[in-house]
């Protein structure tokens, strides 16, 4: 075929594109027949990974201030030997399931603004302020990358407000290998009949259909490229490596067009919530991760629980605590009863993601031994500590414990550098200069990635690895 360039059907070759980038789940189908045992069961000990991300970073006062003994977010004391404060407290009952890490950051963010953060939370990449962006592969999809071919969906992708957002404002925590933004599912409705409900007769014939059009795709490109200059063949190359990897994941999904999906019932889920119900729109996205790892639909899920800079429908979350919008409490810890207000809603974060915790640890790990939470690792975090700083992440690793974490202890690597205190004009906390350097995120990824299984000594800018954890 002789293609001209200035004669290029463009509709025909953007529907390309359109499908070769817009098929959310067909990113995650795929599950390997190696992965089940010979009666087709899931293997007794899977290993699972989550990651929830809130934005706005936590409160942080300082500790001459009243509000510290209260509503600090990072406990006091260190060690095993650590108390938390009401922050934290609804997480007693999972003590010795959790590890809580100060003093760890991403140093390509640590001079940015925190409301820019979210997209490298875990990349490590250097996004930038400004400017040109490209962002790299995330944790999660490191990890999908190991266990992927193992399950229906490679990985669940979520967050409050839906699709990919904008460059250092995503509404995704998940980027693929070429640091592309993978768009995250957000209403519950769909996304629990795309894991449970969406299957027909026709999806064969679907798949043929998809399997030539992206062969004819592929045809058209190879023919345009000889037409290109050298930077345009980058551009159409890195292009074809989306195609071509939609095309593994049309490959993937013929394996699982002929077997049923698993029956779950989701009449109690109220799937018809929405964020305004921000209590129960939570409890139920956390849910849906709660199944797709019971039925093992998954391993690897990422739920973004609101955007960064107060901007969107996730900015309403607050509402479960009696407060408008949660981004504002960040601004208002100079006034009367700030700090209370900012750490009532960091308890509300802290209690859901604790009572989904609690539910994988009261869920027996099907078909194997002990409980879910035992073979599921979460990371609950933010990008940002004090306001708007890059530095200190708060984090909190929850389970995993039979895949050997030392849970029951608070690894406090900040110390006396943790920088806390509100703000009242004037320089920002992300602004100052420090003499104390964080340890590489990335270090924590490494032994998290060894422990879930990756033979791996390095991800993004790691330097060695986290051996307390």
């Amino acid at each position: 075929m002789n293609i001209e360039i200035a004669k290029l059907d463009r509709r025909r070759f953007l529907r390309g594109s359109g499908f070769a980038l817009a098929l959310p789940w067909f990113e995650s189908l795929a599950r390997s027949l190696a992965g089940r045992s010979a009666n087709n069961r899931p293997r007794s000990r899977p290993k699972r990974f989550a990651t929830i991300y809130f934005p706005d970073g936590v409160p942080m006062p300082l500790a001459e201030d009243p509000a510290h003994q209260d509503w600090a977010w990072f406990p006091h004391g260190s060690g095993k030997d650590f108390r938390f404060t009401k922050c934290l407290e609804l997480l007693e009952p999972l003590r010795q399931d959790l590890t809580i890490l100060s003093g760890l950051s991403h140093p390509s963010a640590r001079a940015i603004h925190g409301h820019s953060n979210a997209d490298q939370f875990l990349t490590g990449a250097a996004t930038g302020p400004r400017g040109d962006y490209k962002n790299s592969i995330s944790l999660d999809q490191e990890f999908a990358a190991h266990v992927g071919d193992e399950t229906r969906f490679a990985s669940l992708v979520m967050s409050t407000e839906g699709g990919t957002g904008t460059p250092r404002g995503a509404h995704t925590l998940s980027f693929d290998r070429n640091g592309r933004a993978i768009p995250a599912a957000h209403r519950p409705k769909q996304i629990f009949d795309s894991l449970f409900v969406t299957s027909d007769k026709d999806a064969a014939r679907r798949l043929a259909l998809n399997q030539s059009a992206l062969d004819e795709l592929l045809a058209d490109a190879t023919t345009l490229r000889n037409k290109l200059s050298s930077h345009d063949r980058e551009a159409l190359d890195e292009y074809l490596e989306s195609v071509r990897e939609t095309e593994r994941k049309v490959e993937k999904a013929k394996r699982w067009v002929d077997i049923p999906l698993p029956k779950v019932d989701g009449e109690a889920l109220k799937l018809d919530v929405t964020p305004d119900d921000s209590r129960d729109f939570l409890q139920v996205m956390y849910n849906l991760i709660h199944l797709a790892f019971q039925t093992d639909s998954t391993r690897v899920a990422t739920y973004q629980i609101g955007r960064e800079n107060g901007i969107g429908i996730s900015d309403h979350m607050s509402r479960a605590v009696g407060f408008p919008l949660a981004h504002q409490l960040t601004h208002e810890t100079k006034k009367p009863d700030g700090w209370k207000n900012f750490g009532t809603y960091s308890r509300f974060l802290s209690e859901e993601v604790g009572r989904f915790a609690a539910k994988l640890k009261a869920t027996p790990e099907p078909g194997g031994e002990g409980n879910m939470l035992d073979n599921t690792l979460i990371l609950f975090g933010s990008a940002s500590s004090a306001f708007h700083l890059s530095r200190n992440y708060p984090l909190i690793l929850f389970g995993g414990n039979s895949m050997g974490f030392k849970h029951g202890q608070y690894l406090d690597y900040a110390g006396a550098n943790a920088y806390g205190g509100g703000w009242d004009g004037g320089t920002e906390p992300w602004q100052r200069e420090f003499t104390h350097e964080d340890i590489p995120l990335a270090n924590l990824f490494v032994s998290m990635l060894q422990k879930l299984g990756v033979e791996t000594s390095s991800f993004a800018d790691s330097t060695g690895v986290i051996a307390d954890v």
